[in-house]
């Protein structure tokens, strides 16, 4: 009895770390997923969301009773929901349309109020996510909140260096490189470094969507990959944390959520059938609720 959690809040972390076993690159390369699904709201900002709101508890910005303000495409929203319904804290999420709607009933049900900003056909922009910001910027200065602000809150790296620590226990430190995709940036910089520590040469890769490379240098664009592609450099992004950026279609990344689904029996991707596109035809059946993130290749 003495290993129970002491409520749902001590389930986050210490997720399997799964081989693909059908899905194998040409080169050879032992690829691993990290299972954040595990999570309890089935991702990986679950610890982000719990280290952001334990720090600013420990340091005075969040008191008994406080108001918690975030902008959020809807798994950070979803995780503070999680959080904050836990520990009594009401919380205000500004997100958009052009998110999927069980992220947001998801919101909800743990007890969010949500301000909606309309978005231009359904797709993330720049625009969307600067528009975002804002709205959230004034909530939390009317409303005398704490405003998470996770495109420039560091105390998330705490939480990706423990998600590291654990990559590296359960690969023996057998491993040659990192990938993850950017969204605030803060999963592949706090894991990247806290890797790097144990092996300088373990390579990173970040991953764009190709429609908005603009960590390539590349102009934004419109996407339908929720959670990444800001459309702008996210202030926490650092040049040099990636040997290498990889840019990926909304297309490419359908496929191969459904490669695997299919071939490895693994749920990854928007939590919802995006609309059809000429483009990107997802099949109305496809309805993954638990996304993966992120993964990494070692040795044989």
């Amino acid at each position: 009895m003495s290993r129970l959690p002491s409520d749902i809040l001590g389930c986050i972390g210490e997720t399997a770390l799964v081989p693909l076993r059908a899905i194998a690159p040409k080169s050879g390369a032992r690829i691993l997923l990290k299972l954040e699904s595990a999570n309890p709201t089935g991702s990986m900002k679950d610890r982000m969301a719990l280290a952001m709101i334990e720090a600013a508890e420990a340091d005075g910005r969040l008191s008994a009773g406080g108001v918690v303000v975030e902008y959020t495409g809807g798994s950070t929203g979803v995780s503070l929901a999680l959080v904050c319904a836990v520990k009594g804290y009401p919380l205000h999420i500004v997100t958009s349309d052009a998110f999927a709607r069980e992220k947001l009933d998801h919101m909800r049900i743990l007890g969010a109020r949500l301000s909606i900003v309309p978005s231009e056909g359904g797709r993330m922009t720049g625009k969307l996510t600067r528009d975002m910001v804002e709205a959230a910027r004034l909530v939390a200065e009317e409303a005398g909140g704490f405003w998470t602000d996770q495109l420039n809150n560091t105390d998330q790296f705490a939480a990706y260096h423990r998600m590291a620590e654990e990559i590296w226990r359960q690969t023996g430190g057998r491993i040659d490189g990192f990938v993850q995709s950017v969204g605030t940036a803060a999963s592949l910089r706090g894991t990247g470094e806290a890797l790097r520590r144990h092996n300088e040469k373990i390579r990173i890769v970040a991953v764009e969507p190709a429609e908005s490379p603009v960590l390539s240098g590349g102009p934004a664009g419109a996407h339908k990959i929720d959670g990444i592609g800001a459309g702008f450099v996210v202030p926490l992004w650092q040049e040099g944390i990636a040997g290498r950026i990889e840019p990926v279609s909304t297309e490419e990344a359908a496929s191969m959520a459904l490669r695997l689904a299919r071939e490895e029996g693994l749920f990854g991707g928007p939590p919802r059938a995006p609309t059809s596109s000429p483009h990107c035809d997802w099949p109305s059946s496809w309805s993954p609720t638990r996304p993966l993130s992120p993964s990494c290749a070692i040795r044989e």
